[in-house]
């Protein structure tokens, strides 16, 4: 159940996340490069846009909830099981940046999101092998300390 729940966390907050990073990057102003005053005249437009501070937080959450999935599941179970994030990520593109999305993409993003939740209906629990690979490291560190 907790997998789930981190999991949709996760979801929700990596799409919610991109959408407003990509909404505060599309309104940044265009600025002339000329060297280090441009790189830093456009830091701080960067870090003065509300759009940009809430996507940037939202994807730290979604990297937070990624990694607490990753600590109790297999990579091939996470993975596959934020594929939804896609679908949302495009249907609040299409809501909130008014992006065209084109049949053929919806087409490639569903085969996507169908081909992952195959994947991702199976067990999550780690395999056997996670702790027999934790026993041979705690082995090999114990056979190199006691050889110095």
């Amino acid at each position: 159940m907790k997998t789930a729940v981190v999991l949709s966390v996760a979801v929700l907050a990596n799409s919610v996340g991109s959408v407003c990073l990509g909404k505060g990057m599309k309104n940044f102003p265009v600025l002339e490069a000329s060297g280090a005053a441009w790189l830093l005249q456009a830091a701080v437009q960067v870090v003065l846009n509300s759009w940009v501070i809430v996507g940037v937080f939202l994807l730290i959450v979604f990297l937070a909830c990624y990694m607490a999935a990753l600590s109790w599941a297999d990579l091939s179970f996470v993975l596959p099981a934020t594929a939804p994030g896609y679908i949302l990520t495009a249907i609040l593109s299409r809501i909130f940046l008014h992006e065209e999305i084109s049949p053929l993409r919806w087409a490639g993003t569903a085969l996507i999101v169908a081909g992952t939740c195959l994947v991702a209906r199976t067990h999550a629990a780690r395999s056997v092998a996670a702790p027999a690979v934790a026993v041979l490291a705690e082995g090999l560190a114990d056979s190199t300390a006691d050889s110095e």
